[in-house]
């Protein structure tokens, strides 16, 4: 693999490119809701559909702007260390060896 900011820049690197494992829980989840989303669906008509929808799809945003604030905070966590282990000698206490 080359540069990981070369990786990036074309486009490389995506870690949203995931799927649920066979057979895990996640996966058995998703399926389920995706079940109960149709026979409700399936069962409502009109308006009631209508708004039913509506929630689904206000929803799925709200989930996906949460997944994005996660992302933004543990990755600004993660620089953060990197950050305080390579640009920072600070601790509570003075050596007492002399460099």
């Amino acid at each position: 693999m080359t540069n990981f900011l070369e990786e990036l820049y074309y486009g490389n690197v995506d870690p949203q490119a995931r799927g649920y494992r066979k057979g895990s829980h996640t996966l058995k989840v998703s399926k389920d809701i995706n079940e109960l989303e149709e026979k409700l669906t399936g069962r409502l008509s009109g308006e009631d559909k209508a708004l039913f929808l509506d929630f689904c799809n206000a929803y799925g945003e709200l989930m996906g702007e949460s997944g994005l604030d996660s992302f933004i905070v543990g990755f600004r966590l993660g620089a953060k260390m990197i950050f305080d282990t390579f640009c920072s000698d600070d601790a509570p206490f003075e050596s007492y060896l002399k460099e």
